[in-house]
């Protein structure tokens, strides 16, 4: 698949020796199966599919195979080793990529040196030098990085909180995390604070280091590189074709010039902890208040500097429920079809970035009247533009499903929010026969759209594989396949396929008794449809579960000559 969104470089932290830098961490948890070894597998296998045809025996007279059967133990061990295999290349491809160079030395954090008798306490005021209270409080602060900017105050540099952390703070939101502006350099950052080392490769980034793993992000005062006068010589943008898109940003400037070349007037806003005010070189309190999002000068030439700034305004308006001033979302729909030139990284954890924030289905249906999702998500444009209204309701109801458990506090992996707005797809267009012996497709579109981002984006082959099982897994919940219960249930991601199903259930009204009965233990009845086409197919899966013939001279595996249970027949029949 050629999906025109190349998201190469994400990395991914599932070993200890990888950077503890990477700009691009998805959110994956550990798999839930207790029995799945920790250590690496091999080359990942497909062929051990939930909903693989070869993966389990399709056999209504024996619900549940024990613990004890062999078989069933040989397939739920090979889906775990295929996902372990398939973490296990993407941690040998991260740490040969090498994308973010590092300093060798481990992070110790050493506790804070007691402050000597004559040096001032660092804290916060209250209020300003003319007696108004701060215009922020400082209660509402993190105290670590107050504690970063007043250190760097203390040596005589300025420091400011800067960005999303004020924007949120006026809003009267609680910020993710808190960021620092300095004019001191990298080195200088890393000489204050013993708990700091820098990172970074294009621009040099300090993060200070506090207990329970807390970062803050300290960089030097940026200067936009459009707005620097050219060296004497150098071409201007007449002459290279007006190519606005920003390849360098490694120029240190002032705090005005770092507050000019940020996206958005609202995150231009700067705190000052020490005297307790905001500080606002262009007019982001004003839009705060009138709630827009406007861009920091001409938007045509912002956007185009850098079109990934259109997913971050879709982001902000579906956050922070604002309306996109109208120069700019024109100036959006221009510079969509400059995203495939964007850093792969970066659009990948901003596409992500959409969909885990909880508003995923308001920021989906802004991408898709930007004309953006053809680029994003190609078989979901295609499956908006082919199922009209109804196809439209369909999956926003997914989303908003989705939207629900993320805002409810629910940490659900990449690979089962990928999964949850694929599932409308694989729905509408049925499975179709794989070319690979012994393992069963999801529809072509999501086929070619995981192998694309594998292959030419470089998504982590587990999170693909996960999305795949997933949505393989949806046919057996659902009662349209029939497997052995407890093999079934065994699969190392049951609980992921059951909460992708739940999610189906509420957005389709469909499959509650199905849910009801998977989550009390018991077994659903099959379809009515599932169970027609079964006797359809009668004559192959009896063919399919014809029993080993006895072997005189121990030929067979163990060379004892008994007969193998029903179960070996499917993925393994031909091994041995």
């Amino acid at each position: 698949m050629s999906s025109p969104l190349d998201l190469t470089g994400q990395e991914e932290r599932t070993a200890a020796t990888e950077p503890a830098d990477s700009s691009v961490r998805p959110s994956e948890p550990e798999s839930r199966a207790p029995e799945a070894p920790s250590d690496n597998g091999t080359e990942p296998s497909y062929s051990a599919d939930a909903g693989d045809d070869e993966g389990f025996d399709d056999d209504d007279d024996t619900e549940d195979a024990g613990p004890a059967d062999p078989e069933v133990s040989d397939e739920i061990r090979r889906a775990t080793e295929a996902l372990k295999a398939a973490e296990a290349e993407d941690a040998q491809a991260a740490a040969e990529a090498g994308d973010e160079a590092e300093e060798p030395e481990a992070v110790i954090l050493e506790p804070e040196p007691e402050p000597a008798a004559n040096e001032p306490e660092l804290q916060a005021p209250t209020t300003t030098r003319t007696g108004e209270p701060a215009e922020i409080d400082p209660d509402e602060m993190d105290p670590d990085a107050l504690k970063v900017v007043l250190r760097l105050h203390q040596h005589g540099h300025q420091a400011y909180l800067v960005g999303g952390c004020v924007r949120d703070l006026l809003l009267g939101k609680k910020p993710k995390d808190f960021d620092v502006a300095t004019s001191a350099h990298p080195g200088e950052v890393r000489a204050i604070f013993r708990n700091c080392r820098l990172i970074g490769r294009r621009f040099r980034l300090a993060h200070v280091y506090f207990k329970g793993g807390k970062i803050v992000e300290v960089s030097t005062f940026r200067a936009n590189p459009t707005e620097l006068e050219p060296a004497p010589g150098a071409a201007t943008d007449e002459a290279s074709g007006e190519d606005l898109l920003i390849t360098h940003d490694n120029v240190f400037g002032t705090a005005q010039q770092d507050a000019r070349r940020r996206d958005f007037t609202i995150n231009g806003l700067f705190y000052d902890a020490a005297e307790g005010r905001v500080i606002d070189y262009v007019r982001g309190r004003r839009d705060l208040d009138e709630r827009f999002i406007r861009t920091i000068g001409d938007p045509e030439v912002r956007m185009r500097e850098d079109p990934v700034r259109i997913l971050r305004a879709v982001r902000f308006a579906a956050k922070l429920d604002l309306d996109i001033e109208s120069r700019t979302y024109a100036a959006m729909e221009g510079a969509v079809e400059d995203l495939p030139r964007c850093a792969p990284a970066r659009l990948l954890e901003e596409t992500f970035r959409l969909i885990r924030g909880g508003v995923s289905a308001p920021a989906l249906k802004l991408l898709a009247a930007l004309d953006a999702l053809k680029l994003l998500l190609p078989p979901v444009d295609e499956y908006l533009r082919e199922n009209g209204k109804e196809g439209e309701k369909t999956f926003y109801a997914f989303a908003q499903a989705l939207d629900k458990r993320v805002s409810a506090g629910e940490v659900l992996d990449d690979a089962i929010l990928l999964a949850t707005l694929l599932v409308p797809i694989g729905r509408t267009q049925p499975a179709e026969e794989s070319q690979d012996e012994g393992r069963a497709s999801v529809a072509h579109v999501i086929e070619d759209l995981l192998a694309g981002f594998v292959e030419a984006a470089r998504l982590p082959r587990r999170i693909a594989e996960r999305c795949r099982m997933l949505l393989l897994m949806q046919r057996t919940l659902s009662g349209e396949r029939r497997k052995k219960t407890g093999a079934f249930r065994r699969h190392p991601l049951f609980n992921e396929a059951l909460a992708v199903f739940a999610m189906t259930v509420e957005a389709t009204g469909e499959g509650r008794e199905a849910l009801d009965a998977w989550q009390s233990g018991e077994v659903p009845p099959q379809r009515a449809s599932a169970s027609g086409a079964a006797d359809a197919e009668g004559p192959r899966r009896k063919r399919r579960r014809r029993r080993r013939r006895r072997t005189g001279g121990g030929s067979g595996e163990g060379g004892s000559g008994a007969e193998r249970p029903a179960s070996s027949s499917g993925s393994n029949g031909g091994e041995g």
